[in-house]
């Protein structure tokens, strides 16, 4: 959530964050006249709450009864308008909550300004996609193959974008989330969280998720949960309402859970194989930090991913996102995107995000500067480090043989219980 006195001092910045992102300019007006309506409504209310507490005290002193009774008429009918006043100004506050709910994060100001993802912009890359000396096989044909992922199963069990992962599949996701996890808390120095899948709506609101993204998310209707679609919903809810002190910062956790979206956004893309499904598993990285620390702990996290990156030794390369195509909440983002050569494709496995103060207003999480000191907003960050089952696609199509097995990464061997090759 963005800052009403920043749209209210500062609304020619607002407007051309707006514009960069591509998002409705008007949204800035419609906010400033509710914003307006707001205060002259509260200015009223409380100019006649202090009329009806003087007149109050001077009835108490009064002797003619003639005199006290029309006065007393009179802040009966004040008592009526503020009711009336009271009512309308819920009715715009109920307004303006939404509207300002509603409002993205505005770019930072090194964000690459651009139309779409066509004008994201190259930072890095490692590796070159250098073509096998055999016809790649993508993943769909190389998991039945091996008899490591079942895709009829999945929609019998669940329907379809499901899939079940057999044997040295399913260990190869196990080993993934254990090794990541290892690396993350042994070498990079976050805390692992455990955190439960399904979540309060509080915590969907805090994290940004809704309004926005409703139609994307699994609710239990009976019972008000809501299945996380990523664990940096129930990370941004962990100090949520709480007021830290500025040497517990910066904070950093990193955490597993299954993720479940509905993906009614992205119908007709991606269906074959395992590249989007409703529901899928991710290590994430995540931060609360000092807002003048927050930039640099954005490139060490994108650092934290990177290492993992190279430790599989497969082509990798970074986007920086353009303005038109930051996530609702995000400032700044790099994606990262591992080489198929299956697929023929970059396939993202991670993105990373600097959200600054936008989900820590909705969740009321602060620090204190120094003791004694007036309470300010941390800054968030989020990062997949990595997502899976991309990383899966990857290994299976980049360490694929010719004879149709699949060495396993050297990395990942001690994780594996004794598979090097995941063969017929």
């Amino acid at each position: 959530m963005l800052d009403i006195g920043l749209i209210r001092e500062q609304s020619d910045v607002v407007r051309k964050g707006l514009i960069d992102r591509r998002d409705d300019v008007s949204r800035v007006d419609a906010i400033l006249a509710l914003d307006a309506e707001r205060r002259e409504l509260l200015q009223e209310v409380e100019e006649l709450r202090a009329e009806r507490n003087r007149v109050s005290k001077q009835i108490g002193r009064m002797q003619d009864k003639a005199e006290r009774d029309q006065l007393i008429a009179d802040m009966r009918q004040v008592g009526d308008r503020i009711d009336e006043l009271d009512q309308q100004l819920a009715r715009v506050e109920s307004q303006l909550d939404a509207a300002m709910l509603k409002m993205p994060a505005l770019p930072h100001e090194s964000v690459p300004v651009g139309m779409d993802e066509t004008e994201n912009v190259l930072v890095r890359q490692y590796g070159e996609p250098e073509p096998l000396n055999f016809e790649p096989a993508p993943h769909w044909d190389l998991g039945p193959e091996l008899d490591v992922i079942d895709f009829e199963r999945g929609v019998k069990l669940s329907g379809s974008r499901f899939y079940v992962l057999k044997g040295a599949g399913a260990r190869l996701q196990r080993a993934l989330i254990a090794w990541m996890l290892d690396v993350h808390t042994r070498e990079h120095g976050y805390t692992e969280i455990y955190p439960p899948y399904v979540v309060k709506e509080a915590c969907m609101w805090a994290a940004g998720e809704l309004p926005k993204f409703a139609e994307n998310i699994y609710h239990d209707v009976e019972d008000d949960l809501w299945l996380v679609p990523t664990a940096e919903v129930p990370l941004t809810s962990l100090h949520r309402d709480e007021i830290l002190s500025a040497d517990e910062l910066p904070v950093r956790y990193v955490a597993y859970t299954a993720c479940f979206r509905r993906e009614k956004m992205s119908a007709g893309r991606d269906v074959r194989g395992i590249k989007r499904g409703h529901q899928f598993d991710k290590v994430e990285m995540y931060k609360l930090t000092t807002p003048e620390a927050s930039y640099d702990e954005l490139e060490a996290m994108l650092g934290d991913a990177l290492d993992i990156c190279q430790r599989l030794e497969i082509p990798y390369r970074v986007l920086e996102l353009c303005t038109g195509d930051l996530g609702f909440h995000s400032t700044k983002t790099y994606d990262i995107e591992m080489w198929a050569p299956g697929c023929d494709e970059w396939l993202e496995v991670s993105s990373l995000s600097n959200c600054e103060s936008f989900q820590a207003r909705r969740a009321d999480i602060r620090y204190r500067p120094e003791p004694g000191a007036k309470p300010q907003f941390v800054h968030t960050l989020n990062g997949s480090g990595l997502a899976l089952p991309r990383v899966v696609i990857a290994i299976l199509e980049n360490y694929q043989q010719p004879d149709g097995s699949v060495v396993v990464p050297e990395v990942l061997r001690p994780w594996m219980g004794g598979f090097d090759v995941i063969g017929r």
